[in-house]
């Protein structure tokens, strides 16, 4: 039943895929016409526009992918579901996550001149590997999470991004309400640099994987048109998880956004 959830998701984002628009032209850079919903793991204030929907892939270690379906429901709410596996790519059986995840965001402040935008929402979807004795992601899900934005106008575009969340991931002894912050630098009109610390303060305690260190990563987005978002990023750069890569876990995002309308 979990490979036939993957294989479903996988069918709807390859069907809506072909579809173009000049209305959506990516979220990375200074002429960006769309929001970015996520730094690298951590999530922003940013919404989808009401009447649009997106479709988010994320490649990572072990052959894995983990695909998001969203959809802007109203101007201040999205709803969404995902799901991931690992050793879709390779020779090996593939392995599915147990449960798909569900993402509902509400955006109850509105940014201005002076004030940041505020978004309140859930997410059940964890990135990279599930790892089921432990019964938690590798990075755990936001859970219930409420996150400020504010952008300006600093040779481009500058966004700073700071939260609170509380993941349902607590099997492993760490229950703490976690902090999180970062920032997204435009370099040009196509291209965003992204740099983001989470405090990793729920993932330090008893059978935990961190060490206290928390989680210091960072990306670049570049903006290809018509929707298409592409991404590369090193994650875990302080090595706060045992047995990391020397120069850090590298994963691939690809993002398209388009309209029903």
């Amino acid at each position: 039943m979990r490979l036939q959830i993957f294989l479903l998701l996988l069918v709807i984002s390859i069907l809506c895929i072909p579809q173009s628009t000049s209305r959506a032209q990516g979220s990375a850079g200074s002429a960006a016409t769309l929001e970015p919903r996520y730094l690298v793991d951590i999530p922003t204030a940013g919404l989808l526009p009401r009447g649009s929907f997106s479709v988010d892939m994320d490649f990572f270690q072990y052959g894995g992918v983990m695909m998001r379906i969203n959809a802007g429901i109203a101007h201040m709410l999205s709803f969404g579901i995902s799901y991931g596996a690992n050793q879709v790519v390779g020779a090996d059986k593939i392995d599915p996550n147990p449960y798909p995840g569900i993402n509902i965001r509400v955006r109850i402040v509105d940014e201005t001149t002076i004030a940041p935008a505020v978004l309140v929402g859930f997410d059940s979807q964890g990135k990279e590997p599930y790892i089921d004795e432990l019964d938690r992601y590798t990075i755990k899900s936001p859970g219930f999470f409420v996150v400020i934005s504010k952008n300006y106008n600093m040779l481009g575009n500058l966004s700073v991004h700071g939260g609170l969340n509380y993941s349902l991931e607590r099997k492993d002894g760490s229950n703490a309400v976690n902090m999180y912050t970062g920032l997204e630098k435009s370099l040009g009109t196509n291209i965003s640099f992204l740099l983001e610390y989470n405090l990793g303060l729920n993932d330090a305690r008893a059978d935990a994987m961190g060490r206290g260190r928390g989680y210091l990563n960072t990306g670049m987005r570049w903006s290809v048109g018509k929707g298409f978002t592409l991404g590369f990023d090193l994650k875990d750069l302080v090595k706060n998880q045992r047995d990391r890569a020397s120069i850090g876990n590298r994963t691939v995002y690809i993002e398209y956004v388009n309209f029903f309308l």
